[in-house]
Protein backbone atom coordinates (compact mmCIF):
# COMPACT_ATOMS: atom_id res chain seq x y z
CA UNK A 1 0.00 0.00 0.00
CA UNK A 2 0.81 3.54 -0.56
CA UNK A 3 2.25 5.76 2.44
CA UNK A 4 -1.09 8.33 1.96
CA UNK A 5 -3.48 5.19 1.86
CA UNK A 6 -2.13 3.85 5.03
CA UNK A 7 -2.42 7.53 6.91
CA UNK A 8 -6.12 7.75 5.52
CA UNK A 9 -6.91 4.11 6.84
CA UNK A 10 -5.10 4.81 10.19
CA UNK A 11 -2.41 1.57 9.79
CA UNK A 12 0.33 3.71 9.90
CA UNK A 13 3.45 2.07 10.42
CA UNK A 14 4.95 2.03 13.94
CA UNK A 15 8.56 3.54 14.50
CA UNK A 16 10.15 1.63 17.03
CA UNK A 17 12.49 4.70 17.93
CA UNK A 18 9.23 7.07 17.75
CA UNK A 19 8.92 7.60 21.66
CA UNK A 20 13.07 8.12 21.81
CA UNK A 21 12.68 10.83 19.26
CA UNK A 22 9.81 12.73 20.79
CA UNK A 23 11.33 12.64 24.09
CA UNK A 24 14.36 14.29 22.32
CA UNK A 25 12.34 16.51 20.46
CA UNK A 26 11.10 17.44 24.12
CA UNK A 27 14.45 17.80 25.72
CA UNK A 28 16.13 20.17 23.00
CA UNK A 29 12.79 22.56 23.54
CA UNK A 30 13.46 22.48 26.95
CA UNK A 31 16.92 23.45 26.34
CA UNK A 32 16.18 25.91 24.23
CA UNK A 33 13.56 27.45 26.44
CA UNK A 34 16.41 27.23 29.65
CA UNK A 35 19.02 29.19 27.17
CA UNK A 36 16.18 31.79 25.86
CA UNK A 37 15.44 32.43 29.20
CA UNK A 38 19.22 33.21 30.40
CA UNK A 39 19.87 35.40 27.18
CA UNK A 40 16.54 37.42 28.74
CA UNK A 41 17.99 37.38 32.11
CA UNK A 42 21.51 38.92 31.09
CA UNK A 43 19.87 41.71 28.93
CA UNK A 44 17.78 43.13 32.17
CA UNK A 45 20.61 42.85 34.00
CA UNK A 46 22.89 44.58 30.92
CA UNK A 47 19.76 47.55 31.12
CA UNK A 48 19.35 47.35 34.82
CA UNK A 49 23.39 48.05 35.01
CA UNK A 50 22.86 50.95 32.88
CA UNK A 51 19.83 52.38 34.35
CA UNK A 52 21.86 52.62 37.63
CA UNK A 53 24.85 54.36 35.63
CA UNK A 54 22.06 56.91 34.51
CA UNK A 55 20.71 57.15 37.94
CA UNK A 56 24.37 57.38 39.49
CA UNK A 57 25.37 60.42 37.17
CA UNK A 58 21.92 62.54 37.33
CA UNK A 59 21.25 61.65 41.25
CA UNK A 60 17.80 60.31 40.61
CA UNK A 61 16.42 56.96 42.85
CA UNK A 62 14.92 53.76 42.21
CA UNK A 63 10.95 54.33 42.56
CA UNK A 64 11.40 51.49 45.62
CA UNK A 65 13.73 53.70 47.11
CA UNK A 66 11.53 56.93 46.94
CA UNK A 67 8.25 54.65 48.39
CA UNK A 68 10.40 54.08 51.13
CA UNK A 69 11.61 57.10 52.32
CA UNK A 70 8.35 58.83 52.00
CA UNK A 71 6.88 56.35 54.20
CA UNK A 72 9.70 56.61 56.37
CA UNK A 73 9.31 60.07 56.57
CA UNK A 74 5.37 59.80 57.48
CA UNK A 75 6.09 57.10 60.35
CA UNK A 76 8.77 59.91 61.37
CA UNK A 77 6.22 62.96 63.90
CA UNK A 78 7.20 66.20 62.28
CA UNK A 79 7.52 69.22 64.13
CA UNK A 80 4.79 71.70 63.61
CA UNK A 81 3.26 68.94 61.38
CA UNK A 82 -0.66 68.85 61.01
CA UNK A 83 -0.83 65.65 61.93
CA UNK A 84 1.96 65.25 65.13
CA UNK A 85 0.36 63.61 68.09
CA UNK A 86 -1.06 66.18 70.97
CA UNK A 87 0.35 67.22 73.99
CA UNK A 88 -0.80 66.61 77.34
CA UNK A 89 -2.69 69.28 78.52
CA UNK A 90 -1.12 70.91 81.80
CA UNK A 91 -2.56 70.79 85.40
CA UNK A 92 -5.05 73.79 85.92
CA UNK A 93 -5.26 74.93 82.23
CA UNK A 94 -8.70 73.32 81.57
CA UNK A 95 -10.22 73.97 84.77
CA UNK A 96 -9.93 77.77 84.70
CA UNK A 97 -11.93 78.10 81.79
CA UNK A 98 -14.82 76.28 82.64
CA UNK A 99 -15.15 77.91 85.78
CA UNK A 100 -14.80 81.55 83.96
CA UNK A 101 -17.87 80.09 81.88
CA UNK A 102 -19.91 78.99 85.11
CA UNK A 103 -19.25 82.69 86.09
CA UNK A 104 -20.11 84.63 83.26
CA UNK A 105 -23.36 82.35 82.98
CA UNK A 106 -23.89 83.27 87.07
CA UNK A 107 -23.45 86.91 86.07
CA UNK A 108 -25.86 87.66 83.54
CA UNK A 109 -28.35 84.94 85.28
CA UNK A 110 -28.23 87.90 87.97
CA UNK A 111 -29.23 90.10 85.61
CA UNK A 112 -32.55 88.60 84.01
CA UNK A 113 -36.06 88.48 85.32
CA UNK A 114 -37.13 86.05 87.75
CA UNK A 115 -38.92 84.18 85.53
CA UNK A 116 -35.94 83.90 83.13
CA UNK A 117 -33.67 83.19 86.09
CA UNK A 118 -36.03 80.05 87.02
CA UNK A 119 -35.62 78.43 83.42
CA UNK A 120 -32.28 78.58 82.90
CA UNK A 121 -31.61 77.12 86.70
CA UNK A 122 -33.30 74.03 85.65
Amino acid sequence: MDFVMKQALGEEEKDPDAQKKEEERQEALRQQEEERKAKHARMEAEREKVRQQIRDKYGLKKKEEKEAEEKAALEQPCEGSLTRPKKAIPAGCGDEEEEEEESILDTVLKYLPGPLQDMFKK
